[in-house]
C-alpha cells in the first residue's frame, strides 16, 4: 500500500490462477466473514528472480496495453462516490508531476505525451468536476475535449481482472517483552540488490535480490531461518515488536500499515523490501491439505484455525519463504509514485506499462455488507481513480488493485473483491 508499491509485494491469498478458480466456484452471493485471504496487488509471488526461482515474464508491447477508442464507445462516466476524494488524489498526482522532468514521455497506446501535457490533463479536468456536473454534462465534456483509451485487458478484449488491498492497524511497542515479542523488520544491512540491467539492456527493469556468501551471491534468507532459526540476529533492526506473528505475515502482503504503540505513538511501516524468495500461499497449503474447506477459506478463517492449532502455526507460516522489510514513514500509505493513497481513489497497475499519475476509470464490482460484517450482494463500482501503485502480481494490461483505506469495509473489499470488469485512461485532446 504505498503496495505499497513495487512493494506489496506479498498477499495471503491465492496466486492469480488460485484467485480465478475461487472466483469460479464460489457462488456470488455467498456470505462471506470480514477478512481476506486472496493475493493482494503487491504480492511478492511474481517476483522475478535469477538462479532458477522464476523465469523471466516478457512485458507486452506498450502498443498492445491500451487502444484509443471512438467518442460513440467512451463508457457512461457515472462516478459513484459523487467525485468525493476526486479532488485530493489529483492534487496528490499534480504534486508529483510538478516535481519530475516536464519533457518526460507517458504512453497512452500509440500515442505519446509530455509531462506538461498531463499536468494540463489533470488541470483541466479538476476545475471542471469541481462544478459538479451532471452526468450528462460530463460526458459531453470528455467527449469534447479527452481522449480515452481502453485497456486491452487480459483476453485482448478488454476485460480486466481487479482486486484490492487495504491499510492494516496493528498494536505494538517499540521494546521488545514477554507481550510483544515480534519483530517487524527493517532491511538488513546484508541484503543486497542487483540491476541486471547493468549487464545487459535483455534484463532491463530486471533485479535480483541475494547476499554474499564468500565470493559468491546467493539467495537471501528464506522465512524459516529468518522467523525460526534467527538468520537475522545482528543484521536486521526491528521497528517494532507486536503480539501475534500472524498479524506479522498479513502486514507483509498488504505492504504497509500502522502501529498503535504502547506509549500512545503512532508510526507508519512501509515496504522497503523482500528477500527476493517466490511466494507460497498458505491458504491454498490448507486448502489442499484439507484443513479449511475452500468454500469457507478467508483470512478469518486462517485467523482462527491458527488460534486453535497453535502447534501448527510455525510450519504454515513458513510455507511461504518470501519475507517483507519495512521502512518508517512520516505519513502514509504511500504509492509507488510516493504520494499518499487515497481510499477508492487509487489503484495500482503494472507501472511497467501504464502511465503513472495518469487519470483513470474503473468499471467492476463492490460488495455490499450487512450489520454484521457479512456480504449480501454486489453492486457496481465505477468510477474516476489515478493510477500511483503498482505491484508483484499486478502484471500486464489485464490486472488492476483498487485501494480500500483501512476499517473493517476496507478489510471485506480488500479480501474479497476478484472481480472482472474494465479500464480505461483518459487524457486531454492535444490544442484543447
Amino acid at each position: 500500500m504505498g503496495r505499497l508499491k513495487e512493494k506489496r509485494a506479498n498477499r495471503m491469498g491465492l496466486m492469480i490462477s488460485e484467485y480465478q478458480t475461487l472466483h469460479r466456484q464460489a457462488p456470488k452471493n455467498a456470505k462471506f466473514t470480514v477478512g481476506r485471504m486472496a493475493i493482494c496487488g503487491l504480492t511478492l509471488a511474481a517476483m522475478l528472480i535469477l538462479a532458477g526461482c522464476t523465469s523471466f515474464i516478457e512485458a507486452p508491447s506498450k502498443d498492445r496495453v491500451m487502444k484509443r477508442i471512438s467518442s460513440y464507445s467512451y463508457p457512461r462516466f457515472s462516478d459513484d462516490l459523487e467525485y468525493d476524494g476526486l479532488e485530493y488524489s489529483i492534487s496528490q498526482r499534480l504534486a508529483y508531476l510538478h516535481k519530475i522532468p516536464q519533457d518526460r514521455v507517458f504512453v497512452f497506446g500509440k500515442d505519446r505525451y509530455d509531462t506538461r501535457h498531463m499536468i494540463r490533463s489533470l488541470e483541466y479536468f479538476l476545475e471542471y468536476i469541481q462544478q459538479k456536473p451532471s452526468r450528462h454534462e460530463l460526458k459531453d465534456f470528455l467527449q469534447s475535449n479527452y481522449h480515452v483509451y481502453r485497456s486491452f485487458g487480459r483476453d485482448g478484449r478488454g476485460e480486466v481482472l481487479y482486486t484490492g488491498y487495504y491499510e492494516p492497524h496493528l498494536r505494538g511497542s517499540l521494546n521488545q517483552s514477554a507481550e510483544y515479542r515480534f519483530p517487524i523488520y527493517a532491511r538488513p544491512n546484508d541484503l543486497i540488490t542487483i540491476d541486471l540491467s547493468l549487464f545487459s539492456e535483455k534484463y532491463s527493469g530486471e533485479k535480483i535480490i541475494g547476499r554474499l556468501k564468500e565470493q559468491d551471491v546467493v539467495p537471501y534468507h528464506e522465512r524459516r531461518e529468518i522467523d525460526s532459526e534467527g538468520a537475522l540476529e545482528g543484521k536486521a533492526e526491528a521497528l517494532a515488536w507486536v503480539k501475534d506473528p500472524v498479524d506479522i505475515f498479513f502486514l507483509q502482503i498488504q505492504g504497509s500499515g500502522k502501529i498503535f504503540l504502547d506509549n500512545g505513538d503512532i508510526i507508519n511501516v512501509h515496504y522497503h523490501t523482500t528477500n527476493g524468495q517466490p511466494y507460497r500461499s498458505i491458504g491454498k497449503l490448507l486448502i489442499d491439505e484439507e484443513k479449511i474447506p475452500l468454500e469457507q477459506m478467508s483470512m478469518q478463517k486462517i485467523r482462527s484455525y491458527l488460534q486453535e492449532h497453535p502447534e501448527e502455526m510455525e510450519a504454515v507460516l513458513n510455507y511461504n519463504p518470501s519475507y517483507v522489510f519495512f521502512k518508517i514513514e512520516p505519513d502514509g500509505p504511500l504509492g509507488n509514485i510516493n504520494v499518499r493513497l487515497t481510499p477508492g481513489r487509487s489503484i495500482a497497475v503494472d507501472r511497467k506499462i501504464f502511465p503513472p499519475a495518469a487519470l483513470a476509470f474503473i468499471e467492476t464490482e463492490k460488495p455490499l455488507i450487512d450489520g454484521t460484517g457479512q456480504i449480501n450482494g454486489w453492486t457496481k463500482c465505477s468510477r474516476f481513480a489515478l493510477n500511483q501503485d503498482t505491484g508483484g502480481a499486478i502484471k500486464g494490461p489485464g490486472r488492476a488493485d483498487i485501494f480500500w483505506g483501512n476499517g473493517p469495509y476496507a478489510e471485506i473489499a480488500a479480501g474479497h473483491l476478484k472481480n472482472p470488469g474494465r479500464l480505461y485512461f483518459l487524457i486531454l485532446k492535444p490544442g484543447s
